[in-house]
């Protein structure tokens, strides 16, 4: 059985590929994503600093990831790095950062990772590849699924303002972040 919270010792790294570097000076597009927590959002509308960290999926207690999954660079670790968001959100607060999680499965998919790990942000879907095609974000095709590299965007007023890619260890990225913010303008 496998712990979806923690990782293998000997998880492959990603590669800097530069598949993000066109992103920063982007603006979001118009695409109202729905969220985990009832409705929709327009991320792209929203005035407050951003972090938007998207990944490949979540995995479900009680269901197998893919074959082969933890050989995929950068796609094991969406669980430990949200629980890692969750723990650090009262630090992002307390910068008057909004943090949303960014996937590409359904939003009832979504809806149980955030209730298992009780986190205090909104999943948002983007289960049309609206969103994902419209930055030309990296991605990557498991088993017939269209997913979303792991990368995190801090958005300003609607602009990407820092990239983060490739995200490794997921775990700890949280961390990475948030030095980056108590540092950055």
């Amino acid at each position: 059985m496998q712990v979806l919270t923690s990782l293998p010792v000997d998880l492959p790294r990603p590669v800097a590929d530069g598949a993000c570097d066109h992103l920063p000076g982007m603006r979001l597009p118009e695409v109202a994503l729905n969220s985990t927590q009832g409705g929709l959002v327009a991320l792209a509308s929203l005035p407050e600093r951003l972090l938007v960290y998207c990944y490949p999926m979540t995995g479900q207690p009680g269901v197998p990831l893919p074959d082969g999954w933890d050989q995929i660079p950068g796609a094991r670790g969406c669980t430990p790095q949200s629980c890692a968001l969750r723990d650090h959100h009262a630090e992002l607060q307390a910068l008057h950062i909004q943090v949303f999680g960014l996937s590409t499965q359904t939003t009832a998919y979504q809806a149980e990772a955030a209730t298992r790990l009780h986190l205090p942000f909104a999943l948002l879907s983007d289960a049309d590849l609206a969103f994902s095609q419209a930055l030309r974000l990296p991605m990557l095709e498991v088993k017939g699924m269209q997913l979303i590299r792991r990368l995190t965007l801090i958005v300003d007023e609607g602009v990407i303002s820092k990239v983060f890619y490739p995200v490794f260890p997921p775990d700890q990225h949280a961390q990475v972040v948030l030095d980056w913010l108590n540092t950055a303008p």
